[in-house]
């Protein structure tokens, strides 16, 4: 019996792989996108809450030792920064201007698209019923149809000719396609725009740069143009609570970059989180988490949702690890601080304001002379990872110092007015109850200069990027590696996972190829694949 069962399993898998297409479906995003991912991995983040964390539990740490190549795809590409989707067994996977349809069985490729020139970012698409969405570097958002890979339409975010960009992955909440843009070698403001998925129609705009007449207005100067051009980018995807109706997004650094002098005052929506009515793009509330930035200091980084308890009551909480080397814990409700601490040393802020958040050294500002800086990359846009399972907040970091130079001073400065060079810098990554913002355990990384991203399982295990191009899982609780294999290549992005006819497959884009692991397929053995 067991022999017969085997057999199907074989027939019905090449069924599959022989004609993938049929797998291509539509998504329900808002009911597949509120639960923790499974069997799919449908969005940037596997699902709205940004926490990373798949229930799959195959992969254990009792088995991961004997985790081997199931397939590779080559995209061509110099290096991904892709987050790939999984979707009905098809593998969505984004690279600058290019789009591939993949089978998520066997790695073949079913179709590519490609708009004008190769090359540049991307991070990732969205998917929302039978089409697909994707921002390229150029700044334009793209709806592609996902059973052939045909172009249905695309309309510009901003201008390119200013410098603008785009490429990170758009967010799907209910029928508005939430796409933001990035800008940083000029002087442009940020925004985010929801977008029709079927016409392209823009629904609503939200800025960065706040109204005249409003508090937040008065964070900046009035006697030159800087508010009107200040910063704020929204190049990161952002999270979603059904439940709440809230969307949450993080805001990038001021400009002009690490000149406060040309913008005194906190700088309003700059270096923060947000959280807006998706419906019509209305401020809720906001925290900032690096007010009157003059380090680069951007807040782009996800903000992950997790329900908790804070000093025995129950909380829903909004946590995110910053470029600043802080780690902030709200109520997510209404954005109330209640956790503000470093997760790496940092002398450039002197206590906490009445909101929780950071008060600026003016010593440790950008200086013609220099002025030395730690703290200066705590983390960068990789995602982290929560696991309700351990409590744990999983994020890659650098201990690191750096001289900030002030090469613009003055109040009409513009651009990039100053330049940060880094004297010492040590990777790895942190494990922070989130309860206190204490560290439970660090795992050093010799030899490395990246901040990939983390995927953790009920597994009991955290899948990163590691030294000299290998990639690696580590025990949830204690921070050992349990794992690891070369690729070649440097992992920029984050890893993945999903399951596909009783198969777990953990995923990551590293170098140019996309490489996806899974146990050893033992016919009729059930229990070992299982792990129990």
């Amino acid at each position: 019996m067991k022999r017969l069962i085997a057999i199907l399993a074989v027939l019905l898998a090449l069924a599959f792989a022989i004609a993938p297409s049929s797998r291509a479906q539509g998504l329900d995003n808002l009911s597949v996108l509120s639960q923790a991912p499974t069997s799919m991995w449908p969005s940037y983040n596997g699902d709205y809450s940004g926490r990373r964390f798949s229930p799959l539990t195959q992969i254990n740490e009792k088995n991961v030792g004997s985790l081997g190549l199931a397939w590779a795809f080559q995209t061509g590409a110099r290096s991904l920064e892709t987050m790939p989707l999984e979707v009905n067994g098809i593998m969505y996977i984004t690279g600058g201007n290019e789009m591939w349809a993949v089978d998520a069985l066997t790695g073949r490729q079913i179709w590519h698209f490609v708009n004008g020139r190769p090359g540049g970012s991307s991070k990732g698409a969205a998917m929302y019923k039978d089409k697909l969405y994707m921002t390229t570097p150029d700044d334009k958002l793209l709806c592609i149809d996902a059973k052939d890979g045909k172009l249905l339409w695309q309309i510009p975010i901003d201008d390119p000719t200013l410098k603008a960009f785009g490429g990170s992955a758009p967010l799907v909440v209910k029928d508005h396609i939430i796409v933001g843009t990035g800008g940083d070698t000029a002087d442009l403001p940020g925004y985010l725009l929801a977008v029709d998925p079927d016409t392209g129609k823009i629904q609503w705009r939200w800025d960065a740069m706040p109204k005249p007449g409003t508090p937040a207005w008065n964070t900046w100067p009035h006697d030159t143009d800087v508010v009107t051009r200040g910063g704020g980018m929204t190049w990161i995807t952002g999270t979603y609570d059904p439940d709440l109706n809230l969307l949450y997004w993080g805001t990038g650094n001021p400009h002009p970059v690490e000149n406060g002098a040309a913008r005194a005052g906190a700088n309003l929506y700059t270096c923060s989180i947000i959280a807006l009515d998706p419906d019509t793009g209305k401020l809720v509330w906001y925290f900032q988490g690096s007010p009157h930035d003059t380090h680069d200091w951007d807040m782009n980084m996800t903000p992950v949702l997790f329900n908790g308890t804070w000093h025995g009551k129950p909380r829903k909480l909004v946590a995110q690890a910053g470029k600043n080397g802080m780690f902030f814990v709200l109520d997510r409700t209404d954005g109330k601080a209640l956790l503000s601490e470093a997760f790496v040393k940092a002398n450039w802020y002197t206590g906490l304001n009445k909101r929780g958040e950071p008060i600026p050294d003016p010593i440790r500002e950008p200086q013609p002379d220099g002025t030395l800086v730690w703290g200066s990359t705590g983390t960068d846009w990789q995602a982290p990872s929560f696991d309700p399972q351990t409590g744990l907040f999983y994020v890659n970091s650098q201990q690191s110092f750096g001289v900030f130079y002030l090469t613009m001073p003055g109040i009409h400065a513009e651009g990039w007015a100053g330049r940060d060079f880094f004297l010492y810098s040590k990777s790895m990554m942190k494990a922070i109850d989130y309860q206190t913002g204490k560290i439970k355990w660090v795992h050093d990384f010799p030899g490395r200069e990246g901040l990939e991203g983390v995927l953790t399982t009920a597994g009991r295990l955290v899948f990163t990027g590691g030294s000299y191009d290998n990639v690696l899982a580590l025990d949830a609780r204690t921070g050992k590696t349990v794992w690891q294999t070369f690729v070649g290549g440097g992992m920029s992005t984050s890893p993945m996972t999903y399951e596909l006819f009783g198969r777990q497959y953990v995923v990551y884009p590293a170098g140019g190829t996309v490489f996806a692991f899974s146990l050893p397929s033992r016919a009729g053995n059930t229990e070992e694949m299982s792990g129990n």
